[in-house]
């Protein structure tokens, strides 16, 4: 035999390409308010609570009652992706990557969003009529971790502090956690039989409802040390402002010897509403 039959050999390659494991877009999205926007700040504002004055007397002078206003402030910033495909990379590889670059591009805009999300859920919002005052979300709505992961007392008293601030039970009520928080739900010594089997069949991902709260798993939630920062919130404790939705284009680059080029954009911006409808929950993983 030739020992030059090596040069008839021919490398097969896989005709599909397989996404590796990753968040496949926005989690949280669906959770908060979203608020289409024009310009680069936006300003929402609110209307507080008010109190009625009892009427003592006939013929009295009318009340007048100044309704509290209040106002945020939602910057909103730019987010890119593109990537080349060569078509002699599509030749070599037998089939076209353009579907799954597509994909993968869609994937990051979508963590990019929950990203956004996650920062002003608990970090500083902007307030006042220019929106320059800085607003922290207060200790009060802040359970530490107390060198515990999650546990149903935690649960219990976020749920508490909402029902205290009398935010309407009406509005769906969310927790972001990480995967250790559901383990540890199911190791702790409070949980009575009942609690347990609803714990259970949340870690198998048979219900995803407990104590009154929808729980959204996610691994992008802020961490130091040890100790991860999970919250709760109203559904419309929390607002991203949508300048421009994702939006997405595959052209040709003719300055880039005719390479598909896929390429995703946004303008998006996120904020806390209202400290009282935002818990943060500290858990030591």
């Amino acid at each position: 035999m030739s020992t030059q039959v090596t040069t008839a050999f021919v490398q097969q390659y896989s005709a599909n390409v397989q996404m590796l494991s990753q968040q496949m877009g926005s989690r949280l999205r669906d959770a908060v308010r979203v608020e289409n926007v024009v310009g680069k700040n936006a300003f929402f504002d609110q209307v507080g609570a008010a109190t009625a004055q009892l009427r003592t007397t006939r013929h009295a002078d009318t009340p007048q009652i100044d309704t509290p206003h209040a106002r945020r402030r939602v910057s909103l910033a730019d987010y890119e992706y593109a990537d080349l495909i060569d078509d002699q990379d599509k030749v070599r590889m037998l089939i076209d990557p353009t579907s799954a670059y597509a994909m993968a591009a869609a994937a990051a805009m979508g963590r990019a969003m929950d990203d956004v999300i996650i920062t002003a859920a608990t970090g500083t919002a902007f307030t006042g009529e220019t929106g320059s005052t800085s607003t922290a979300l207060p200790s009060g709505q802040q359970i530490a971790a107390g060198g515990a992961d999650m546990t149903v007392a935690k649960l219990r008293q976020a749920k508490k502090i909402l029902d205290l601030s009398d935010v309407d039970p009406s509005i769906p009520r969310y927790i972001a956690v990480g995967p250790n928080q559901i383990e540890a739900l199911l190791g702790d010594t409070n949980v009575t039989s009942s609690d347990f089997n609803t714990v259970k069949a949340l870690v198998q991902g048979e219900v995803n409802q407990f104590m009154g709260f929808n729980f959204i798993m996610t691994n992008r939630l802020a961490i130091s040390g040890s100790t991860r920062s999970c919250f709760a919130w109203a559904e419309d404790g929390l607002a991203i402002g949508v300048g421009k939705d994702v939006n997405a284009r595959i052209d040709e680059r003719a300055d880039k010897g005719y390479a598909t080029q896929v390429y995703y954009c946004m303008s998006i911006g996120a904020t806390r509403m209202e400290e009282n409808k935002v818990v943060q929950i500290d858990c030591d993983e």
